[in-house]
């Protein structure tokens, strides 16, 4: 397959969503270096995002840079998919808090995660 912007657009690339001080959320790609954007909301920075995501990678072909394909694309254990059962209370805290941020409750718990995950395992 020609690894061309249509490849490289249907790989799934992971990324991290942080909420910074002063209330914006930033989205980075760990596999695309200096990949980064922001938003105001989590959808938002979502959104922004995948245009940079896009735009870095035809900026790459554009110049013959090396694309590194997703880190998580060489062990197929890692699907981006689990399930999780929680108490029906907490299930219905997220969905509230998801609807006042304007995301889905995915998207939502997502963010939890990649947040939690950074401060715990800072990049140095």
């Amino acid at each position: 397959m020609e690894k061309n912007l249509d490849y490289y657009l249907s790989l799934n690339y992971p990324f991290i969503v942080r909420k910074d001080k002063d209330g914006t959320f930033c989205i980075k790609y760990p596999d695309l270096p200096g990949c980064i954007s922001c938003g105001d909301t989590l959808e938002e920075a979502v959104t922004m995002g995948e245009d940079a995501k896009v735009s870095w990678i035809e900026v790459a072909l554009e110049k013959g840079m090396p694309i590194p394909e997703p880190s998580d694309m060489e062990d197929n254990t890692y699907t981006g998919n689990f399930r999780l059962r929680m108490p029906k209370t907490l299930h219905r805290d997220l969905a509230q808090r998801a609807a006042v941020e304007g995301v889905s409750m995915n998207q939502y718990c997502i963010y939890l995660l990649g947040k939690e995950f950074e401060r715990e395992h800072p990049r140095q």
